[in-house]
């Protein structure tokens, strides 16, 4: 089994380097452009069964852009939209005590949001079922940076370091086997 796994395009609040989690936005013009050149990827790799996308709109933009130029079907699952950071969202990445909390496991994020754990556990019971499931398929999975990095993960076993530093470019796509 392979899953590929993919940020969803730009959005405004990316541009700006803003926190974007639980708010629910477009992609903007340079993201439309981003999902395409996925969906000619995935097109040209001709391996992909399905899609699993996050629920929300930049992602499943993203992931519609993709099925329109595969027949692909997409499987939405809530357990792939975004972490919640809380009272971050929407400042700047800079913002103080942002990185330090988002390594810190237990912490929730901007004190109401989800810790890394809370995040962690949902994703990593979105891929149990998901290899459960699609064991016989190629899947792909559009979701977000941070959903990104916690796949990231489950596939590679990361340092705090390591995973505070760790990026997922929009629309870039990775291969994981199983």
């Amino acid at each position: 089994m392979k899953i590929y796994s993919t940020r969803h395009g730009q959005t405004d609040h990316n541009k700006q380097e803003l926190i974007l989690g639980t708010t629910d936005i477009e992609l903007n013009s340079t993201g439309l452009e981003q999902a395409q050149e996925l969906a000619e990827k995935v097109a040209a790799l001709g391996e992909i069964d399905i899609i699993i996308a996050s629920p929300m709109k930049r992602a499943m933009k993203t992931a519609q852009t993709v099925a329109a130029k595969t027949g692909l079907s997409i499987v939405t699952d809530d357990r792939l939209r975004e972490w919640d950071y809380g009272s971050y969202e929407g400042k700047s990445r800079s913002a103080d005590g942002f990185a330090e909390n988002k390594v810190n496991f237990g912490v929730r994020m901007g004190r109401t949001g989800e810790s890394l754990l809370q995040l962690s556990h949902r994703v990593y019971s979105a891929l149990d079922d998901i290899i459960e499931k699609y064991s016989d398929k190629t899947v792909l999975i559009v979701s977000h940076g941070g959903v990104c990095r916690v796949i990231e993960t489950y596939f590679h076993d990361m340092t705090n370091e390591a995973y505070s530093g760790w990026f997922m470019g929009n629309c870039e796509l990775i291969c994981y086997e199983i």
